[in-house]
C-alpha cells in the first residue's frame, strides 16, 4: 500500500503565486508540477503525462520551487558550465599565450611539448583531447594542421626530391615527343632508367 501523500501549505501558496506571476513556461510547468498532485491527487506518472515532461523533470520542477521559497536569493544551478574545469579561463589565457605567441610568428606548434606542459602545470596526466578542447576554447580557433613547412622555398622543395614529377606515370605527354634520354634520377641504373627503354633490354 502506498503512504499517504502530504504536501506542505506553504509550497502550495507559493506555487500559486508562482503559476499567477509566471514568466516563462518553464515557470508555470514547475508551478503545475507542484500544483497538480497536491491539489489534484495526481501521481508523478500522471504528472508527467499532463505537462508533457518526464517523471524524474516532475521531481526536479518540485525541488526547484521549495528551492525559490527557502533560498530565494539563490540563483537556479544551470546543466551547462565548466563543472569540471580544473583551470579558471583566465589561469588558460595566461598559460596558453606563449603557444598562441609562438604560432601566431609562424612557428610550428608542436602537440606533445603543450601536453607536457599542461600536465606538469595540472599534476597529472592529460589526454590530447584535453589539449585540443582547451585550445579551442580558450584561444578561439580550432586545431588546423600546418599547411607546409615554415620558411620552405621553392628551391629548397626542389632540392628535396629524389623522384620526378612524372614518375610512374607514362613517359611521353599527350602531345609532346618522347624524351630523347632518361632524366637524371639518383639511385637508379640502366635497368631501372626512366623514360626511353634502356639498351640492354634489347
Amino acid at each position: 500500500m502506498a503512504r499517504p501523500r502530504s504536501s506542505d501549505a506553504k509550497l502550495v501558496e507559493h506555487a500559486k503565486r508562482l503559476a499567477v506571476q509566471a514568466q516563462s513556461v518553464e515557470d508555470l510547468r514547475c508551478a503545475q508540477a507542484v500544483l497538480l498532485p497536491a491539489l489534484l491527487g495526481a501521481t508523478l506518472e500522471q504528472t508527467a503525462a499532463a505537462l508533457g515532461i518526464g517523471r524524474a523533470t516532475v521531481g526536479r520542477c518540485q525541488a526547484k520551487v521549495r528551492r525559490r521559497l527557502t533560498h530565494p536569493a539563490q540563483l537556479d544551478p544551470s546543466w551547462g558550465g565548466r563543472r569540471r574545469a580544473a583551470m579558471s579561463v583566465q589561469e588558460e589565457r595566461e598559460f596558453l599565450e606563449p603557444w598562441a605567441e609562438s604560432a601566431a610568428d609562424g612557428g610550428m606548434l608542436i602537440v606533445a611539448p603543450l601536453r607536457a606542459a599542461l600536465a606538469q602545470r595540472l599534476g597529472r596526466p592529460v589526454t590530447h583531447s584535453v589539449v585540443y578542447r582547451c585550445w579551442r576554447v580558450t584561444v578561439g580557433a580550432r586545431w588546423h594542421p600546418t599547411p607546409d613547412i615554415p620558411r620552405a622555398t621553392r628551391s629548397r622543395r626542389s632540392s628535396g626530391k629524389k623522384t620526378p614529377r612524372c614518375a610512374g606515370c607514362h613517359p611521353r605527354s599527350r602531345r609532346g615527343p618522347w624524351p630523347t634520354s632518361p632524366p637524371d634520377v639518383p639511385g637508379r641504373g640502366p635497368l631501372r632508367a626512366h623514360g626511353a627503354h634502356s639498351p640492354m633490354l634489347g
